[in-house]
């Protein structure tokens, strides 16, 4: 089976790729919350929404970075 980028043209294909991407990120943060739906304690569920919140911007970071060529963070 060809891999994504050598079956479709280079725009389709990143694009493709940073849809699986996305979708992977997505999915990893719906299989916390549902591993932790039982938690009662208003401290940790905050702690949760935060991780979930840290990670999905972290991850719209890191693509908008992949599609502009630009570092938005400072790395030290």
């Amino acid at each position: 089976m060809p891999s994504p980028q050598t079956a479709l043209p280079p725009e389709l294909a990143n694009s493709a790729i940073r849809q699986y991407n996305t979708e992977l990120v997505v999915n990893m943060v719906r299989q916390e919350f549902r591993k932790h739906m039982h938690e009662t304690d208003p401290e940790k569920i905050q702690k949760y929404k935060d991780n979930a919140a840290m990670g999905l911007i972290n991850h719209m970071i890191y693509e908008s970075e992949k599609i502009t060529g630009r570092k938005f963070s400072k790395t030290t």
